[in-house]
């Protein structure tokens, strides 16, 4: 079931990006240098719909686990993150405002977040899945014909669902539920090239 919902994910992206770019005037293909530095391959598109306003999709993949063989330390996860932006002076230069989506599924164990967050994470493997949105702010900067630099934050909120278990490989279920979440929704550095 888990992978039938990636590849339909990843389908479906497909589809509305061949569409709308076949009408588009302007494509960038971009990649989130911070995703990058957390080796999580990702990749964005992001298509002029007119002069003030654009629509992005990113999407993202960690399936590896790193460390020694019995490490029970991981984050694997996959992410599909839409956005409609408003330019305040033309697409693709300065300041934008956006309204983003995401959802996705995740595998954690052993894992601290940020300011205590989920302190059970650190003692204990969640699977589930996730959805929520939020607005963001950016800006890009020009560097050369076909390349742009752009930075981006976002708040927002999220419904998680998980399973719960003892151990990162084994154990049985100890519990499931959902968890909501406010707070930074987007944080991104992305290098990018216009068609």
């Amino acid at each position: 079931m888990r992978f039938r919902l990636r590849y339909l994910a990843v389908t479906a992206v497909m589809f509305v990006f061949g569409f709308v770019a076949s009408h588009a005037q302007q494509v960038a293909l971009k990649t989130n240098l911070l995703y990058d530095a957390t080796a999580t391959p990702n990749l964005g598109v992001e298509i002029g719909v007119n002069d003030k306003h654009t629509l992005q999709i990113f999407y993202g993949l960690h399936p590896w686990k790193f460390g020694h063989a019995d490490d029970q330390k991981f984050l694997k996860h996959w992410v599909v993150n839409p956005e409609w932006r408003h330019w305040f002076c033309h697409r693709f230069n300065g300041s934008f405002l956006g309204i983003h989506a995401f959802g996705g599924q995740y595998n954690a164990s052993r894992i601290k977040m940020p300011f205590g967050w989920w302190k059970e994470l650190e003692d204990n493997r969640f699977e589930g899945w996730f959805i929520g949105g939020g607005v963001s702010y950016g800006y890009q900067w020009i560097l050369a014909r076909h390349w742009n630099l752009e930075a981006a934050v976002g708040v927002g909120a999220a419904y998680i669902r998980y399973d719960k278990f003892g151990c990162g490989t084994c154990g049985k279920k100890l519990d499931d539920g959902n968890k909501f979440y406010i707070g930074p929704t987007k944080l991104a550095v992305s290098m990018m090239y216009l068609f």
